[in-house]
């Protein structure tokens, strides 16, 4: 008789059997050779015997009931062989060949080799066990046989995430009582015994069968009686074990543990499929659900920027001028703020915008979902254009608040040149009227009327001399009105004012000298000398008043070969002064002559000179005013002069920035346009260099800062034009803003490329073959194909593309009918064609479990299998379901289904 203890190392089956079983080559057979040293020391304790002889017995009548018998002990019915077959029968489904009925123990034995060569045939291989010793009621050779049995049918097929046999029972309790306080199954033996963790295994799948919360650690064998009570009441798995022989056994037999929990495994496998079919449910509702948050994300984010641009380009569009130069300016400071604070975070929320329905777009791809379509206004397109007419306004508006200051400063010099004008004119006029009433030729003497004849002479003179003043003061305030001068009112009433007194003193002045020449016959020949100092006075005295009025007038330039006139005009007049000091003294000279004439014949004068009012105190006091004016002028000039050199020198900065900082950003966005197409390295090392570049132009942005501020003094003095660059700051903003969004694009792309790549697991060898392909096709170098180009490379790879199989495949790669197939478009096509994912028959499937192999599920199903959240979205989601077995509140999983992977609609 083979010994028992040596024979137990030898249940086994394994590598060398060929075993066909789910467990393979690392089965029960490495379980069994790899069992403790203590364990095969002990197995001839007899509790473990006892124990075994009771789980097994009861294991094996679980199954013989099945075919109306049982057996009452496990060494001695199993002798002949016939209970035996008929139990390999029950449990293998198979028939085994017809038993021998005869008494003679060589029936018995050949009975019992047709069942041990039934093992053998299913890849177990029996060591050191004969019929021989089952027939002659051998008790641990019939206990190793059967524990090789239960080993085979009952716990090799178990596999729980890729681990099978005893490590996937285990597994298998320990995540099912994983949620239980107390509870911590770390083996088949000691963590048992308690009985809690049997308890928990039941309430895990059948609640309402047990009270959990009342069992207590300190009780097992109340714990252990409720367990195996409820088992063999509700769930059909016979009473294997008595409670006081686990609780008495320093440590209960793992082979009668093991067998009596595969029962339980067995009795919930239904509960087991259903709970994996939940999962696979979750998984794709999960990316159902982050989809959905996603878009709604760009909806949200793609409204709010919209409607930025909606609220700014109004504004933009406003163009109501403004009264003063200073309420423009603060229009313009109000425009550089937008510039400078507002208008770049939304330049990033664009970009990002961009980026996230690119990584969108590809998710639903990786995930089998149909392309997201924004809501209608919202797509990236009618954000591109909203841009561009919001950077269409926005240049619109910079160019009519600068010609609007402009024009404005041009208004403000025109008025003060009208009122300074107006002024002196005024001050003229100023008591010619009555002057010019006044009858005094009446009483006056021969001798006055002469003079008065004389004097009137000279005011026409002086009268004609201000005819240029009164037709430039009508000039300006005509300009004024044309460049609509806000108080273009004001100005015409004085206009007006002016030209009707004009008319008046013109009339007056004719209607005097008609009165003097009637009595011109009784005028005395007046002294000739007083006669020519009046006459050469008038004139130099006009010209004086010219000269101070020049002197004094307001001037506005905007480059230096302006100002440069103006001074050479200034030193040509200066030039002329020792011609017109001389004349001075000429007239001095005159009226000096007079004076010496009346003393040396002492001929007495009364008063001034009654031709003129110009005396020479006059005209030396203008001559004074002059001389001072003079200086003053070369003062302003000057002045003026270096503020335009000032002015040269800010263009002249500019210009050498703004050359270094465009040619700058064009080169950068031509080296990142040849980054994005050429193959050097992986998709890392172009997503590492495309970050360097990222870097260096985020680290380039003080230069353009500067240049902001080079910008800013320019428009703060009113520069207008820069003739040494053709680069204005419009064009570096825009330059550097399409700078910032193209790196962002092309990093967000080889970032998609990569998403692409490990989840569809494309080798960085085929990625590469892909861009080499799509790079030879793309004959512009664009980052993109046209629908011919796109044929060739299906063709070149091994397509045979008829009309309707190539339409097909476009509207896959180009949703949108652009005409244009992007790389990403591409290698998610290629990678499609090679990589199963979910579908929308997989998903039905496992609601058909949920559902109990119904056509529908019902709410409360979907809330006891799902997690609450994606229970709730499944219910708000799915229709009644309509079909002739339908119930009260059933639902249908496979419309629903189908609509997530865009097949149908809901």
């Amino acid at each position: 008789m083979v010994d028992y203890h040596a024979a137990n190392q030898s249940y086994q089956y394994g590598p060398s059997s060929g075993g066909n079983g789910a467990g393979g080559g690392s089965s029960m057979g490495d379980y069994m050779a790899q069992e403790d040293d203590w364990d095969r020391d002990l197995l001839l304790d007899p509790a473990w015997e006892k124990q075994q002889r009771k789980t097994f017995t009861a294991w094996c009548n679980s199954h013989l009931r099945k075919a109306g018998t049982q057996i009452e002990n496990i060494d001695e019915d199993f002798r002949d062989g016939l209970k035996l077959m008929l139990l390999l029968e029950v449990i293998s489904g198979e028939r085994l060949p017809k038993p021998e009925r005869g008494k003679m123990r060589v029936h018995k034995i050949n009975n019992v080799n047709k069942a041990l060569d039934f093992i053998a045939s299913k890849g177990v291989k029996l060591v050191s066990i004969g019929a021989e010793e089952i027939v002659d009621g051998n008790a641990k050779m019939t206990l190793g046989m059967i524990w090789t049995i239960i080993l085979r049918f009952a716990i090799q097929d178990i596999s729980v995430e890729e681990t099978s046999a005893k490590e996937g029972l285990l597994l298998w309790c320990q995540r099912k009582t994983a949620p239980y306080k107390n509870v911590n199954v770390q083996n088949f033996h000691i963590s048992w015994k308690d009985g809690l963790a049997f308890n928990a295994l039941i309430h895990r799948h059948r609640p309402e069968l047990i009270e959990y919360d009342k069992l207590r650690k300190d009780d097992p064998v109340t714990n252990l009686n409720n367990a195996f009570e409820v088992a063999e009441k509700y769930l059909d798995i016979p009473k294997m074990l008595d409670a006081e022989d686990i609780v008495n056994t320093a440590r209960p037999d793992e082979k009668a543990i093991m067998t009596y929990v595969s029962s339980f495994y067995h009795a919930f496998s239904g509960a087991q499929k259903a709970e994996t079919a939940a999962n696979r449910i979750c998984k794709v509702l999960a990316v159902n659900q982050e989809n959905e948050h996603l878009m709604e994300d760009y909806e949200r984010l793609a409204s709010d920027l919209l409607e930025w641009i909606r609220r700014t380009i109004p504004w933009l569009e406003d163009r109501v001028p403004q009264k003063t130069i200073q309420e423009m300016q603060q229009k313009l400071e109000d425009f550089r703020d937008y510039r400078r604070v507002h208008k770049p975070p939304k330049v990033q929320e664009k970009c990002q915008l961009e980026i996230n329905f690119n990584t969108l777009q590809t998710k639903l791809r990786l995930s089998n979902r149909p392309a997201f379509m924004p809501s209608e206004g919202r797509m990236v397109s009618d954000i591109n254009n909203g841009w561009q007419h919001l950077e269409q306004a926005e240049k619109g508006y910079e160019e009519w608040l600068l010609n609007e200051i402009r024009r404005l400063e041009r208004l403000d010099h025109l008025a003060e040149k009208f009122r300074q004008k107006a002024s002196i004119h005024e001050a003229w006029t100023d008591g010619k009227e009555a002057m010019l009433k006044h009858r005094d030729y009446e009483t006056a003497t021969l001798s006055d009327i002469k003079a008065l004849i004389r004097k009137h002479e000279a005011f026409e003179s002086d009268l004609a001399a201000h005819q240029d003043r009164v037709e430039q003061i009508a000039a300006i305030a005509q300009e004024l009105n044309e460049l609509d001068y806000y108080d273009s009112h004001n100005v015409n009433t004085r206009c007006q004012k002016i030209c009707d007194q004009w008319d008046a003193l013109g009339s007056l002045t004719h209607s005097r000298r008609e009165a003097l020449e009637k009595t011109e016959k009784q005028l005395e020949t007046i002294d000739q000398l007083h006669l020519e100092y009046a006459k050469r006075a008038a004139p130099f005295n006009n010209w004086m008043e010219s000269a101070m009025e020049d002197l004094q007038d307001m001037f506005i330039v905007h480059t230096i070969e302006e100002i440069e006139g103006l001074i050479s005009a200034h030193d040509q007049f200066k030039s002329t002064l020792p011609d017109a000091d001389r004349e001075r003294e000429a007239i001095l000279a005159i009226h000096k002559e007079a004076q010496r004439i009346a003393e040396s014949n002492h001929i007495k004068l009364s008063g001034s000179n009654p031709y003129t009012t110009v005396t020479p105190q006059i005209i030396n006091s203008k001559w004074e005013k002059v001389q001072q004016l003079v200086p003053k002028r070369d003062h302003a000039l000057l002045e003026e002069q270096s503020k335009q050199q000032s002015n040269e020198h800010l263009r002249r900065q500019f210009a050498s920035q703004a050359n270094i900082v465009g040619p700058w950003i064009q080169t950068k966005m031509e080296e990142i346009g040849r980054i994005s197409i050429e193959m050097n390295g992986t998709l890392e090392d172009q997503l590492n260099h495309l970050k360097q570049y990222e870097r260096s132009i985020v680290d380039y942005k003080p230069n353009l800062d500067l240049l902001e501020q080079q910008h800013q003094l320019i428009q703060e003095a009113l520069i207008f034009d820069n003739k040494h660059t053709n680069y204005t700051m419009e064009h570096i903003r825009v330059g550097w803003e399409q700078l910032l969004t193209t790196i962002a694009r092309t990093i967000n792309e080889v970032e998609n490329q990569i998403l692409t790549r490990d989840a569809k697991g494309i080798s960085q060898e085929q990625m590469q073959e892909f861009r080499a392909s799509f790079n030879h096709f793309d004959k512009k170098q664009t980052g993109s194909m046209d629908s011919d180009d796109f044929r060739a490379l299906l063709i070149s790879t091994g397509y045979s593309l008829g009309d309707a199989e190539f339409n097909r495949i476009m509207s896959v790669v180009d949703p949108n009918h652009s005409g244009l197939v992007t790389f990403q478009a591409f290698i998610d096509f290629m990678s499609r064609e090679t990589t199963d994912t979910d579908t929308a028959d997989q998903v039905i499937a496992s609601f058909k479990v949920l559902a109990g192999d119904k056509n529908f599920i019902t709410a409360e199903e979907l809330r006891r299998e799902l997690p609450p959240d994606q229970a709730e979205y499944c219910i708000a989601r799915m229709a009644p379901y309509q079909g002739p077995d339908a119930v009260p509140g059933a639902l249908d999983y496979k419309s629903f289904s189908t609509a997530l992977y865009g097949e149908s609609d809901l």
